[in-house]
């Protein structure tokens, strides 16, 4: 009976702001993903490092700490390759160019259509 929870697709959001990422986590979670959330880059790290359930890292640019999201977002690319990436920003200007191959760029503020409708995208239904 547990099995059945866990079957949702699993989101991880990498955010600095706390309010954001509470923000985008009842946004993904509304969408039917499982969440996952981070601080920061090295955070993340870790967690993608103890699980292997993760499709998909949504993640902020401007962070503190050891890299940004987009550093994060090759990290990911280079690791975990099946791994599917949407960066945010209300503030750097970034083509699809700037990340990895496959990856998705929505700037900020996003609404809730948009989250679900790249995370949908990227993940074949959601």
């Amino acid at each position: 009976m547990g099995l059945a929870a866990s079957k949702r697709p699993v989101v991880l959001i990498v955010e600095d702001e706390f309010l954001l990422r509470m923000e985008a986590a009842d946004m993904i979670a509304a969408a039917g993903f499982e969440v996952v959330e981070a601080a920061n880059a090295d955070d993340a790290i870790e967690i993608l490092e103890s699980r292997r359930d993760i499709i998909v890292v949504f993640t902020d640019i401007q962070m503190p700490g050891s890299m940004d999201g987009l550093k994060l977002a090759r990290a990911v690319r280079g690791r975990w390759p099946p791994i599917k990436i949407v960066a945010t920003s209300g503030h750097a200007h970034v083509r699809e160019t700037d990340l990895p191959e496959g990856g998705r760029f929505l700037p900020k503020p996003y609404s809730p259509v948009q989250v679900t409708g790249v995370l949908r995208e990227l993940t074949g239904g959601g």
